[in-house]
């Protein structure tokens, strides 16, 4: 007998969870344990779309499809993630798709809640929160700049808030129905693809909703390395982002450019001019080092030691990113546009 909502009386839809990964072997199998687990009594099936990993990924996947037969994986030859995505949901079949990453632990309830809103609200996607937690040290310190608002600004979806329509989602739970209306994923969009996506919805009468339910723990970048890397492809695609659709741009995304330049401008001046043009480097990392005492509450002191250099790699290398994106990406990009395709029209 098919399990039921308790609320409607209407029987649970089932639920595909697609997941790209590349070189996730630190966490692949506590995330997909996390998927199984859920509190959810709808059928499940979890396909992971496997990149050209270097690590023990694929060794990994492997076992997990032989642990548990609502596992499956699928080739993903490019590694890259829009690709992996499309590919995960031209392989999956149920009516609700649920994506997930790698390094993303959801809470235990999340799949049960998700359906729940798509219901309630009629969205087309629902998202909630990107609630960064690290295992050490330093991804505590990334952990706690990154849920700051002096980290990321008044992002929702990793500060937290009220309920109600939005722009985009972190990840996000959709009906698979908007998604092939829509041809998936753009596949030109190595980031910021979930933004891409959800304009199209939008553009399209479709409701994206965010709800402090839905929580998804998130594993930080475990180096300063990484998380420059990380936040510089950011910046260069959200550049990429404000050239394909001009409305997406706000002073939240221009403060970190800002500040580069701002900084750039005033150690040359204090290098070769006067003194004084130090004290715009000067006061940002004053500003980031006061920033950092709230934001390192309840941590151990190394974490909060951290935090100052976490916040400047993330604004810094998001600024320079965003500076250095060239045109020449965004043209492609923009060239690969996809109308949104309303609902009645074929994709």
């Amino acid at each position: 007998m098919n399990a039921v909502n308790a609320t409607s009386g209407q029987p649970l839809p089932a639920v595909s969870v697609i997941m790209p990964v590349l070189n996730e072997e630190r966490h692949l199998r506590e995330a997909v344990t996390h998927i199984l687990q859920q509190e959810y009594a709808g059928d499940m099936e979890v396909v992971i779309a496997l990149g050209p990993s270097t690590d023990r990924t694929d060794e990994i996947a492997a076992a997990l499809v032989a642990e548990d037969p609502r596992v499956h994986t699928v080739p993903n030859p490019t590694g890259r993630t829009p690709a992996g995505l499309n590919a995960a949901i031209k392989a999956s079949r149920h009516p609700v798709v649920v994506r997930v990453d790698g390094h993303g632990m959801l809470s235990p309830d999340y799949i049960a809640t998700a359906v729940r809103l798509l219901e309630e609200t009629g969205a087309a996607n629902v998202g909630g929160i990107m609630h960064a937690e690290g295992e050490n040290a330093w991804e505590r310190a990334v952990a706690a700049a990154m849920t700051s608002k002096i980290g990321v600004g008044n992002a929702v979806f990793h500060t937290g808030g009220e309920a109600g329509p939005t722009e985009t989602v972190y990840l996000g739970v959709f009906r698979r129905e908007v998604l092939e209306r829509q041809g998936g994923y753009n596949e030109e969009f190595v980031r910021a693809q979930d933004w891409e996506l959800n304009y199209r919805i939008r553009e399209a009468g479709g409701l994206i909703w965010f709800s402090p339910e839905l929580r998804v723990s998130y594993r930080p970048r475990p180096s300063v390395r990484k998380l420059a890397r990380q936040y510089h492809d950011y910046g260069r695609w959200r550049h990429v982002v404000a050239r394909y659709h001009s409305g997406s741009i706000n002073l939240r995304y221009l403060a970190p450019p800002a500040a580069v330049v701002a900084i750039a401008a005033g150690a040359v001046v204090g290098a070769l001019v006067h003194p004084v043009g130090w004290v715009v480097p000067g006061g940002y990392a004053a500003a980031i080092a006061l920033g950092s005492l709230p934001a390192g509450k309840g941590l151990d002191a190394g974490a909060r030691a951290r935090i100052p250099v976490a916040l400047a790699t993330m604004h810094m290398s998001w600024g320079w990113g965003f500076l250095t994106s060239s045109k020449k990406l965004a043209r492609k990009v923009i060239a690969s546009r996809r109308p949104a395709v309303r609902e009645g029209a074929t994709a």
